[in-house]
């Protein structure tokens, strides 16, 4: 069996009400810097990064993009992502290690941001990326 290299923890996503106040906290706090933005049909977010990991600030618009067990007013820790070399053969090791695939975003594939979004036993979300979040480094 070939193995695959170990995918790196470099994405961490929290759910909160106030976008600004937010990131401003963790800028102030950490010295954290803006890496960048997003307006999705699923979310408004704040892209932090230290220069290894993107802390992803979101604000969920439904409560399905969100997850129905939280909704869209949850606050707190929603999920975190590992980078990884290959989307196809992590995923099968997710299954075959009792995980299930949970979500794309975006839809398109070949979209420089696409992840891959699943859930462990437990049903924690996490996602995968071979091209990482804006702000991480490899």
């Amino acid at each position: 069996m070939e193995l695959i290299p170990v995918a790196k923890l470099r994405h961490i996503a929290i759910a909160v009400n106030d976008l600004e106040a937010a990131s401003r906290f963790y800028q102030e706090t950490f010295e954290m810097v803006v890496a960048g933005e997003t307006e999705s049909p699923i979310a408004s977010g704040v892209y932090l990064t230290d220069g290894t990991v993107c802390l992803a600030l979101l604000n969920y618009k439904t409560d399905e993009a969100a997850g129905l067990e939280r909704g869209k007013e949850y606050v707190g820790v929603h999920h975190f992502g590992f980078w990884c070399d290959d989307l196809d053969e992590q995923g099968k090791l997710i299954e075959a290690n009792g995980g299930r695939f949970f979500m794309d975003l975006p839809l398109a594939k070949d979209s420089l941001y696409y992840e891959a979004k699943y859930r462990d036993p437990d049903g924690v979300i996490f996602d995968i990326s071979e091209n990482g979040w804006v702000g991480a480094a490899k």
